[in-house]
């Protein structure tokens, strides 16, 4: 089960891809996205992509959508042994479980010093103008924070400050 973005109809596979494609739409593009969003979400610009999706989705139409993998569409030309985005090859001996959670990254992909893959570091070439350059460096710095959140709420942080986080005890057994 999948939702219909309210504003253009198409057609995302979850509330979070529903939420990153109006907040994207809405940043790069202006329009009727962010008009959207400013109306129905004001806050948006502040939430996180999980906070984002729960208020989306109550407010999208929800769609039956196919699922369908990579490699049952045709098209690709995949030779033996060479990666195709989910960590496997194929040809691969080892099992290729779309079941188990997994990034969208690439296998092989290098990742540049913003833990973004380089290839898409490489946007932003000398033809982009200088509204579409400030525009992607303030969604790569609101994947920085939202990434840098998550740590925080995972537990992430309280490993490098000594504690175990809250109600926990520090490294001389005291009480936080």
């Amino acid at each position: 089960m999948g939702y219909r973005c309210p504003v253009c109809g198409d057609p995302q596979a979850d509330g979070v891809h529903l939420a990153n494609h109006l907040a994207f739409t809405a940043m790069v593009r202006g329009g009727e996205h962010e008009d959207w969003l400013d109306e129905h979400v004001p806050d948006w610009a502040a939430r996180g992509e999980d906070g984002l999706a729960a208020a989306v989705t109550d407010l999208a139409d929800s769609a039956e959508y196919p699922q369908v993998f990579e490699d049952t569409t045709g098209n690709h030309n995949y030779e033996r042994g060479q990666a195709h985005g989910h960590g496997e090859t194929h040809g691969s001996e080892e099992a290729h479980d779309h079941g188990e959670a997994h990034d969208h990254g690439r296998a092989g992909d290098a990742m540049g010093a913003d833990s973004l893959p380089v290839d898409v570091q490489a946007v932003g070439g000398p033809e982009m103008d200088e509204e579409a350059a400030e525009m992607l460096a303030e969604a790569r710095e609101m994947t920085r924070e939202r990434r840098s959140s998550a740590d925080e709420d995972t537990g992430a942080a309280d490993e490098s400050d000594g504690t175990d986080g809250p109600g926990g005890s520090d490294e001389r057994g005291e009480e936080s």
